[in-house]
């Protein structure tokens, strides 16, 4: 129990100084800024492993999987990995509902410092209910299995022409029938007062809406990390190191995702594979570093692809 009151407490003091001191008066981030401030998140979240690493020798929380030392670290690093790699998916829609509404560069940062701190909530919520599901009934992770592999199915018949529209979704709709809403942004408030009523802003419907895509794909990734792990702290703090890195991911890659089409298909193996491993769970073991070079050649060969054949069409 300490072990998990300090990590959440670091998150919190993490958080606080983000809001509070860096990013304190609204500004545009800067491709220098986004680059330091993900470069600081990945090797923090990579470094937390050797934090991992010790845990699991001290026995500071229960080991009800029997995990030693370097077996937890390295499940935590392909956890992390997993859901660094499905978060790419989630900056092109953030970056789609930003656009939509016309929210100015300025205040997405805010947006987004509040919309993870939602995520980080729901996903915990998440996380203990999938951890108690697969340990309570061994057959629900068949379920999560064949729910990844049909979702990279579905990822890879996707077209590209089918385009998102967040003004056409279920919970916009929903929020114009409870609460009256101004088509302009003014300032970084979320509610503002017009003729003394209060109304909400397009950052209130933006940050709404990516609380709510974050739960859908959520249902992706809990359950791709939960193939790697049922302990409950390394599946959370992957987790949540990998969302505390999406602000400045999402301001670092948002430009140049158009050059990366490939890493859709890096998804669908890793989609696939992670399924795949679920399901054969109870009867193949799979080593952590065969996960591991898996997932980093997936990523590594749709990186390359995409530059490949960014260049091929340039000349």
């Amino acid at each position: 129990m300490v072990v998990w009151i300090v990590f959440i407490s670091l998150i919190v003091i993490f958080l606080a100084i983000d809001l509070g001191v860096f990013n304190k008066n609204p500004h545009e981030i800067t491709n220098k800024e986004a680059t330091v401030w993900t470069c600081i998140w990945v090797s923090l979240a990579l470094l937390f492993s050797i934090t991992i690493y010790f845990i699991f020798k001290h026995d500071w929380i229960p080991n009800t999987d029997h995990l030693t030392p370097w077996k937890a670290l390295m499940k935590y690093i392909t956890g992390y990995l997993i859901e660094l790699s499905l978060s790419i998916d989630n900056i092109f829609v953030i970056a789609v509902i930003f656009t939509s509404f016309k929210i100015p560069k300025i205040y997405q940062h805010r947006v987004l410092f509040w919309g993870i701190l939602g995520a980080i909530v729901f996903r915990a919520l998440m996380i203990l209910l999938g951890v108690f599901l697969i340990k309570k009934f061994d057959w629900v992770i068949y379920i999560f299995g064949a729910f990844l592999i049909y979702t990279a199915i579905k990822m890879a018949l996707e077209k590209e022409d089918d385009e998102y529209d967040p003004k056409k979704t279920f919970i916009y709709k929903l929020v114009r029938k409870f609460v009256p809403v101004t088509t302009q942004t003014d300032s970084e408030h979320f509610f503002v007062r017009k003729k003394h009523l209060l109304v909400a802003t397009p950052l209130f419907i933006t940050l709404i809406i990516i609380e709510f895509t974050d739960i859908l794909f959520a249902l992706d990734s809990i359950p791709a990390i939960l193939a790697i792990t049922s302990n409950s702290f390394i599946v959370f703090s992957s987790n949540i190191m990998a969302i505390l890195g999406l602000r400045s991911m999402y301001f670092f890659l948002a430009n140049m995702l158009e050059r990366f089409g490939y890493l859709k298909y890096s998804l669908v193996v890793i989609l696939s594979f992670v399924g795949v491993k679920m399901i054969l769970s109870h009867h193949v073991e799979i080593p952590e570093w065969l996960s591991l070079s898996v997932i980093g050649a997936s990523l590594g060969v749709g990186v390359w692809v995409s530059l490949h054949q960014e260049k091929k069409e340039a000349k």
